[in-house]
C-alpha cells in the first residue's frame, strides 16, 4: 500500500510550480472583474454592493494562497507495476492505476497552459474510478510520459 504522505520509496516527482502561477491567472481572470464591476455598480447605485465586492477580493486573496498549497501537493510516481497519483493537503488522495488497465492516455493544454510550456495528462481506462490525471508537467516530459505510459500499458495488456 502506497502512502498518502512520505515516500515509501517510490520516486515522488512533484508538478512544475508554474501550474500555481497559471491558475492564479485563471482565477484573477474570473474574480478581478467581478469585484470592479461590484465597486463601480456600489459607486454608481447602491453603496452595500460594496460589501459583495469586497468579499469577493477577500475570496480572492484567499484562493491566492489555496493555489500555490494545492500545486506543493501534487505529485506523481511510475511505479513497477502502475502509475500513482497523489494530491491535497487535508483532503488526502491516492490515485493508482494499473498499467495494464490503462485503455488511452490523452495530453492536454489550453491556451495559458501552452503559455506556461506546460500540458496536462489524462490516463483513461475502463472505470472512471481508477483512472487519473495529472496538471502541470512540462510539455516535453508530459508527451515523453504520454508514449512511456501508452507504450507500458500495450504491453501489459498484451501479457494478459
Amino acid at each position: 500500500m502506497l502512502p498518502l504522505h512520505g515516500d515509501g520509496g517510490a520516486d515522488w516527482r512533484p508538478v512544475s510550480p508554474a501550474l500555481a502561477r497559471v491558475r492564479r491567472v485563471s482565477t484573477s481572470a474570473v474574480l478581478l472583474p467581478v469585484a470592479l464591476a461590484l465597486g463601480v455598480a456600489a459607486a454608481l447605485l447602491w453603496p452595500w454592493l460594496a460589501v459583495g465586492s469586497a468579499l469577493v477580493v477577500v475570496i480572492w486573496a484567499w484562493l491566492m494562497w489555496l493555489i500555490g498549497v494545492q500545486v506543493r501537493a501534487m505529485s506523481w510516481a511510475e511505479l513497477p507495476e502502475e502509475l500513482a497519483i497523489r494530491r491535497g493537503r487535508m483532503w488526502r488522495r491516492l490515485v493508482t492505476v494499473p498499467y495494464g488497465r490503462i485503455q488511452y492516455v490523452d495530453l492536454s493544454s489550453g491556451p495559458y497552459m501552452r503559455r506556461a510550456g506546460l500540458a496536462e495528462i489524462t490516463v483513461n481506462t475502463a472505470s472512471p474510478a481508477s483512472s487519473g490525471t495529472i496538471c502541470g508537467l512540462p510539455a516535453d516530459v508530459a508527451e515523453e510520459l504520454r508514449v512511456r505510459l501508452a507504450a507500458r500499458g500495450e504491453a501489459q495488456r498484451a501479457g494478459l
